[in-house]
This record gives C-alpha cells, sequence and structure tokens, in this order.
C-alpha cells in the first residue's frame, strides 16, 4: 500500500471526524459510512477506531464497466 497525501488527508479526517474520513473513501451510501456514523454516534473513540479500518484495511471495490467488449 502506497501512501499518498490522499490518504493522509483521509486519515487526519477520520482521526478529527471519522464519518467524512469514511465518506471520503467508500462513499456516502455505504455500508462502511453507516457503520461508522453509528459508531461515531455511540462513542468517539470507536467512531476512529472503525474509520481507521475502514480506511487502512477494507479494499474498495473495482469499479464495473458497463461498455464492455464483445469479442
Amino acid at each position: 500500500m502506497e501512501i499518498t497525501c490522499a490518504l493522509v488527508c483521509e486519515i487526519l479526517l477520520a482521526i478529527l471526524l471519522p464519518p467524512l474520513g469514511v465518506c471520503l473513501r467508500n462513499g456516502c451510501c455505504t455500508v462502511e459510512f453507516l457503520i461508522c456514523l453509528v459508531l461515531t454516534i455511540l462513542g468517539y473513540v470507536p467512531g476512529i477506531i472503525y474509520a481507521l479500518y475502514a480506511i487502512l484495511c477494507v479494499e474498495r471495490e473495482p469499479r464495473v464497466d458497463h461498455y464492455d467488449t464483445l469479442a
């Protein structure tokens, strides 16, 4: 895993506002975002821990190309 400026910014946002860091990484309507939001509401530290896990360990799904070639 290479460390880029975007990843560092996502980690900093995950420490300050955990759902925002997860939202930037995975999107706002994903399971990871909703779990992070609930954990942050229940307790700030569990939200941070899950946000860091979601940013660093959960792989993004590859984009589906709707225009596949026929041959």
